[in-house]
């Protein structure tokens, strides 16, 4: 994961449920690493005081994406900030479109 603001890393649901509802404003939102799924992130996003969970990942081309609604053709990205930018507008197949970021409060490196 490229080093962008608003990854916490290993955080728990519980944590980065927290972080936005302490936000306290819809479109709000942050990435963590998945606690199921290894290798997957977590886009959270908050939207009328309800927390929507997207899987973010690599694909084998190095491309990002997201699994957003059911029927919102996949797109691809080549970096994190790409994604994130583009879900950023609305009607992107998200609950809201990302509009308040939940910076992390330590810092990441870059990793890829």
């Amino acid at each position: 994961m490229e080093s962008v603001a608003v990854y916490h890393g290993k955080i728990s649901r519980e944590d980065g449920e927290k972080l936005l509802s302490n936000a306290g404003r819809d479109g709000s939102y942050l990435l963590r690493d998945s606690e199921t799924v290894p290798g997957m992130y977590c886009l959270c996003v908050m939207h009328e005081a309800l927390i929507y969970t997207y899987r973010v990942h690599q694909t084998a081309t190095g491309s990002w994406t997201v699994e957003a609604a059911l029927g919102v053709p996949r797109r691809m990205f080549r970096k994190v900030s790409n994604l994130i930018s583009a879900y950023q507008k609305p009607n992107q197949g998200i609950a809201t479109p990302l509009q308040h970021p939940v910076e992390s409060n330590v810092s990441t490196t870059a990793q890829g």
